[in-house]
């Protein structure tokens, strides 16, 4: 199974850059999961479900099914956050696991960046990160040693993950 991440700072295109390469990769054939990373505490779950009652109630794990999907639920209860590569292997193989931040780990990734954010790019002190996908032409970053993609040019985006990858063609 085959991992590359879409990070950048918050407001910088990466969920909605996400969204598109997950689109286009689908409809070229590939089977594609995701991960995304939230560094605030969420749910998924809403007061008064059943589901959140058994949580709430103190269950570790809430697994829910229907005829359309399941889900499990797992609560930390105060344990550390688990590392990406444990939670990996919780994923069905497919052929590429598309990550939605976790800056900071190893795995290749491509940086979503808009100029009106006003942040700087993590680029240039990131040799994991593989290219650049920008509102801004190519010029406006100088040399970065990576390509720079326009942040909506999804097509282009996916063919280079899958040749970075060795995925191409399919």
């Amino acid at each position: 199974m085959k991992i590359y991440g879409v990070t950048g700072w918050k407001n910088c295109g990466k969920t909605g850059l996400m969204e598109r390469l997950v689109a286009e990769l689908t409809s070229r054939g590939y089977r594609v999961s995701t991960v995304k990373h939230a560094h605030h505490s969420f749910d998924a779950d809403q007061p008064g479900r059943d589901s959140y009652r058994h949580r709430e109630a103190g269950a570790e794990e809430v697994l829910l099914i229907s005829g359309n999907r399941w889900a499990l639920m797992h609560e930390l209860r105060g344990a550390e956050e688990p590392p990406l590569a444990d939670m990996l292997t919780k994923l069905s193989n497919v052929d590429l696991v598309l990550v939605e931040g976790y800056k900071r780990e190893p795995h290749p990734k491509i940086e979503a960046h808009r100029a009106e954010a006003g942040q700087p790019l993590i680029a240039p002190g990131d040799q994991t990160i593989r290219a650049l996908a920008s509102d801004q032409p190519a010029a406006a970053h100088g040399d970065l040693g990576r390509p720079v993609f326009d942040l909506n040019d999804h097509g282009a985006i996916a063919t280079f993950i899958l040749q970075d990858l060795g995925l191409m063609p399919k």
